[in-house]
């Protein structure tokens, strides 16, 4: 054997067992990581139990990442529609026998496991939509965009079933992003706005549960029910004023630290944030947020095939999206949804999900 063909084989062997990885966007990742676990830490009030599971959530976060970059990207294609039913199957089984938690069923619990399947459906749906959609084959007929809304369709029903609006409306935009982006005509679009606002009162007499209509009603009026409905977005806008440009400081928060602030360190840790780091504390978390999103552009663009720049795309424009409703929820600009804020607020099973899609755009730029 010569030296020539011993040295082409060793590289073939390096390229086996080398991590596959983009360095640029895994380091913005932990930074924002790191930055949430610091906010996490000041918005439990330093509870202890709290920070040991939000740093097994980083680390159960981080390894499917690296875990999912490694696979090669086709295996996404071609497993969609398999992941796609078991995601339906398992919301099913969550709206007949799943957990109570607050008054919805969301919870599948299987004893050293707890998750949430209508996280999973916000990669499924849109894996599955780019699948069925794939313009690397076929033109984006009127025909396949009515089938791909009934995809869509499916899981967000079950998902409102729950009921979880906030995330069954996360679900149903992250499959008609991958419509958007696909090509679709601006004049289907118009229609389907029309229809939504022609069928809005049905939504709102007939589908729409009563906790749900009074945090649209807060909205415009949050002084109404100071001490009831209103009591949330009222004290976050205080705690968000009241942090100024530089902050009160880390873990002097009045708000957050004297519990004032209901549901400090999930849905409403912008305004924590806010409050203790100001203006300079948020606009660091935007500006992470802003490089992380740019790196993800420059991976879709690059893509070497409509699935991978598609998938992509979507990936980075619903985290885009996760920022602006949860920044807009939290500031009395949108209805209270429930929508966390990404790699900052606690929580497992959105964190991982979210993770994961990081993953699946890696292993699409790495085996390009």
């Amino acid at each position: 054997m010569s030296i020539k063909t011993l040295n082409k084989k060793l590289r073939n062997n390096s390229m086996w067992t080398r991590i596959h990885f983009d360095p640029f966007f895994m380091f913005i990742t932990i930074i924002l990581l790191i930055y949430g676990t610091v906010i996490v830490w000041s918005a439990s009030g330093q509870n202890v139990h709290t920070m040991e599971r939000k740093l097994i959530q980083v680390v159960l976060g981080l390894t499917t990442m690296i875990v999912l970059a490694q696979l090669p990207s086709k295996i996404y294609e071609i497993s969609a529609y398999y992941l796609y039913i078991i995601c339906v199957l398992l919301l099913i089984v969550v709206d007949v026998y799943g957990q109570v938690s607050k008054g919805s069923q969301r919870w599948l619990d299987l004893g050293i496991l707890r998750f949430q399947p209508s996280e999973i459906a916000k990669i499924v749906v849109p894996l599955a939509v780019t699948r069925f959609v794939n313009r690397d084959f076929y033109e984006l007929r009127i025909q396949r965009i009515f089938i791909a809304l009934i995809v869509i369709l499916i899981p967000t029903v079950l998902i409102a079933m729950q009921p979880d609006l906030g995330t069954s409306i996360l679900v149903a935009i992250s499959g008609l992003i991958v419509l958007f982006i696909s090509g679709i005509n601006w004049k289907l679009i118009f229609i389907a706005l029309l229809l939504i606002i022609l069928l809005s009162p049905i939504f709102w007499f007939f589908l729409m549960q009563d906790y749900q209509k009074e945090r649209v009603i807060m909205l415009f009026n949050p002084n109404s029910d100071p001490l009831g409905a209103g009591y949330h977005i009222m004290q976050s806008k205080i705690a968000i004023g009241s942090g100024g440009v530089y902050g009160k400081g880390l873990l002097a928060g009045s708000q957050s630290q004297l519990n004032f602030l209901p549901e400090r360190h999930t849905d409403f840790i912008f305004a924590v944030l806010a409050e203790e780091l100001g203006f300079i504390g948020v606009g660091f978390l935007f500006f992470l947020y802003l490089l992380l999103i740019i790196r993800g552009v420059m991976l879709a663009l690059r893509a070497k095939n409509y699935f991978g720049c598609i998938i992509i795309s979507t990936f980075i424009l619903i985290l885009f999206i996760y920022i602006i409703i949860n920044v807009s929820m939290v500031s009395g600009i949108l209805p209270v949804v429930g929508v966390p804020l990404p790699m900052v607020s606690y929580g497992g099973s959105s964190l991982i999900i979210l993770m994961a899609s990081f993953g699946i755009m890696m292993s699409i730029d790495n085996h390009r």
